[in-house]
């Protein structure tokens, strides 16, 4: 069934330009099998769409605005809510293939049949599964902070997850700065103002996952964790890695292998970074994306 025949996003009124920075992009919603996602939409309509496909537990208010802007300068970027979680209907799918199949409804909603994919941790891995079972959908990919079906260490997200959950719950601070960044310095620092960056929106923001969406979502990851590796070497599409070299939640070696095994990659690695090294190391990244995306 083509979903795109039931999609009814809502468009923008005609007197109304994309917002020119996230915090102030509107909440919109598509409709596609039953499932109404929500999503916001911004930068200039010319050339390939980049749509984001996001991390463990998060909703449209965890992208780091300066990664969203940054590309939305040059690029049409479209960031979602996959179903079930945050201002989506509809059950949270317990496998990445599952999440994948959602994620292509939602883009024939849009109407859109060619994309960039970027995605980060779990995102990743349900772009991959998208090149592998809709590979004419897809142009580029950037694949950030993931791994491989079957990756080293990637079943152990569950464990990571729930202990550094509750040392923050201990420590009165977000899970994400033990997650996603090194305890240096430096590493703490670049927690603190990415932290900062996601309370920039302070209107329309998004509903938080709920425990059960959050379970779900842990349970596939820990399945792609399992999962037989995949041949990704019939991947042919153009694809960045990025990683930071100190990756607690992803080991940073899937990311070396995710390039090895992928025909036409290529590699960046951030020093004393962690699973948010793109967030830490976001002026970089940004200005490589654009580069990968922009070359012929």
């Amino acid at each position: 069934m083509n979903a795109s025949k039931h999609a009814h996003p809502t468009p923008p009124p005609a007197n109304q330009a994309p917002a020119a920075a996230y915090k102030d992009a509107v909440t919109r919603t598509a409709d596609a099998t039953g499932v109404r996602y929500a999503y916001r939409d911004l930068g200039p309509r010319t050339g390939t769409p980049v749509v984001f496909l996001t991390h463990l537990a998060a909703v449209l208010d965890n992208w780091d605005p300066r990664v969203v802007d940054g590309i939305a300068a040059e690029r049409r970027v479209i960031t979602f809510d996959n179903r079930g979680v945050g201002a989506s209907t509809g059950t949270t799918p317990a496998t990445i293939a599952d999440m994948a199949r959602n994620a292509v409804a939602f883009i024939k909603a849009l109407g859109l049949d060619l994309v960039d994919l970027h995605g980060f941790s779990m995102g990743g891995m349900i772009a991959q599964e998208i090149a592998l079972t809709e590979p004419q959908l897809v142009r580029r990919m950037i694949l950030t902070g993931t791994g491989p079906a079957g990756g080293q260490g990637i079943k152990n997200v569950t464990r990571i997850s729930h202990l550094d959950t509750l040392w923050a719950l201990l420590t009165f601070t977000d899970p994400k700065q033990y997650l996603f960044f090194t305890r240096t310095a430096a590493g703490k620092r670049a927690g603190q103002e990415f932290l900062a960056r996601l309370k920039e929106r302070t209107a329309d923001r998004d509903k938080a996952i709920s425990p059960k969406a959050y379970l779900a979502q842990l349970k596939a990851i820990h399945r792609w964790g399992l999962q037989t590796p995949q041949d990704l070497s019939v991947i042919t599409q153009p694809v960045l890695v990025a990683n930071g070299d100190a990756d607690r939640m992803v080991p940073s070696h899937n990311s070396t292998d995710l390039a090895r095994r992928l025909p036409d990659s290529e590699l960046a690695i951030y020093p004393d970074a962690g699973h948010g090294g793109i967030f830490q190391y976001h002026q970089q990244f940004v200005a490589k994306a654009l580069a990968f995306l922009a070359r012929p």
